[in-house]
């Protein structure tokens, strides 16, 4: 084992690995939580039991997708990075395509699955950079930057720290809220905690938050730690129902699996990069095995909507698990065990509210408009597509509207400016598909 993960050529050991997929997990345990809450739609009152997925079903779906995922990723690709249900991808899952536009979640795990399957063969037959090229840099940033001003919106409001205000349609809470106070309680030591570099800040943040939520009275105290693990018959095979249904293949559904596809494929290519340079992986500027990573990533998301979850992806925590000494695949596979494990862990889980995982979701919005800095916005044939696409996303409560936005604007300001050799045909392609779902869209 020692010689198939390179222990001595990357200078590493067991221990190192361990304690690596360790950190790993513990940066990203907050999913666990989060992606139960986010797909049931817990925080929306009054919503009919229809639209919301079964809480213990996600959970496990949850866990076994970053399992299985992270598993691959060790075992096939070889690098120290774990997946699991992406954050901003669930939030679009739930808050956009089944909330907002009212397609039913089975449908929106059909989607998932189809994005999952042409994302393998992408992956297999080698057209995975041609379209990367296609899409200019600026924006794949202004996507990432927009998603996370995005669930950082759908954060403070699933806390009630951003409520509707009829006179200028939103407005702060009420701030003598107990389970407000407790948000904010959250926010405020998960910030101190990623401030002094602390791996896993954003997990203990929540735990820290609970126990307050727990002493104040605020979150009940769970009656178990261990138990059975939840059925995860309600999600299981949902995804193949939905294609019996005709209102499934329409132009809607298009443009959700497009960006299943697109936000899933670009976030992968991102994490990988930066956590194999951040390893020391990389080599002249190419990334040994990439082929085989977006296969672990792309068979994982199959795996997860057939148990019922959506996309899973890579996740950029990994990189903490790299700075606490991991560098082969064994790191993720430790981090795959910590995940099944977890599975007889629900009943701590379970009494996990809104208030404690609103830090998370504002947390990670902070760690993804970083890509910010990356855009030049001196050039406004750029900063137009690009400001449009990341300012349309919390203000529609749309990511797909966002990018749709963006990418027909894109074409036009490149050709007004005289840039019309430097746009890609498939941008004409985008542009036109995109243009289709404006005009569709119900």
């Amino acid at each position: 084992m020692k010689k198939y993960f390179q222990f001595e050529e990357l200078g590493t050991n067991y221990r190192r690995e361990f304690i690596g997929g360790l950190t790993t997990f513990l940066a990203m345990a907050y999913i666990l939580v989060v992606n139960p809450i986010t797909l049931s739609l817990m925080d929306i009152p009054d919503l009919p039991n229809a639209m919301r997925m079964d809480y213990g079903a996600v959970f496990v779906a949850t866990a076994v997708a970053a399992a299985i995922g992270s598993l691959l990723m060790g075992v096939l690709a070889r690098y120290p990075i774990a997946l699991a249900p992406g954050m901003g991808l669930n939030a679009f899952f739930a808050y956009t395509v089944v909330l907002t536009m009212g397609i039913p979640w089975q449908h929106a795990l059909g989607g998932v699955l189809i994005s999952g399957i042409i994302f393998i063969f992408l992956s297999l037959s080698g057209l995975r950079e041609k379209i990367i090229n296609s899409i200019p840099a600026e924006l794949k940033y202004a996507v990432s930057a927009g998603i996370g001003l995005f669930i950082t919106f759908v954060g403070a409001q699933s806390a009630g720290l951003i409520v509707n205000n009829d006179a200028v349609l939103v407005g702060l809470g009420d701030f003598t809220d107990g389970n407000v106070l407790l948000a904010i309680f959250g926010i405020v030591i998960t910030v101190i905690l990623m401030t002094k570099g602390i791996n896993g800040g954003i997990f203990i943040g929540m735990v820290i938050t609970t126990v307050a939520g727990m002493i104040a009275g605020l979150i009940d105290v769970p009656g178990k730690v261990v138990d059975s693990v939840p059925s995860v018959a309600p999600t299981f095979g949902a995804a193949f129902g939905a294609y019996s249904d005709p209102s499934f293949f329409s132009t809607s559904m298009l443009v959700v699996v497009l960006t299943f596809l697109f936000v899933d494929f670009f976030d992968t290519a991102g994490t990988l990069v930066g956590v194999a340079n951040q390893a020391g992986l990389m080599k002249e500027n190419k990334l040994p095995r990439a082929g085989k990573a977006l296969l672990a990533d792309s068979t994982a998301t199959v795996v997860g909507a057939i148990f019922g979850t959506s996309t899973t992806t890579s996740f950029i925590e990994s990189s903490s698990g790299v700075a606490a000494g991991a560098r082969t695949g064994f790191a993720s596979i430790v981090t795959a065990g910590f995940f099944l494990l977890s599975l007889f862990f629900f009943p701590l889980l379970e009494v996990i509210t809104s208030a404690v995982t609103a830090p998370a979701l504002i947390i990670v919005g902070v760690l993804m408009v970083a890509s910010l800095g990356n855009i030049d916005w001196t050039k406004f044939e750029i900063a137009v597509p690009a400001f449009l696409t990341i300012i349309a996303m919390p203000l529609t409560y749309s990511i797909a509207t966002g990018i749709a936005i963006g990418f027909i604007f894109y074409p036009i300001t490149m050709i007004v400016k005289g840039r019309i050799k430097e746009i890609h045909p498939i941008m004409y392609v985008l542009f036109v598909i995109f243009i289709m779902y404006f005009i569709f869209l119900k």
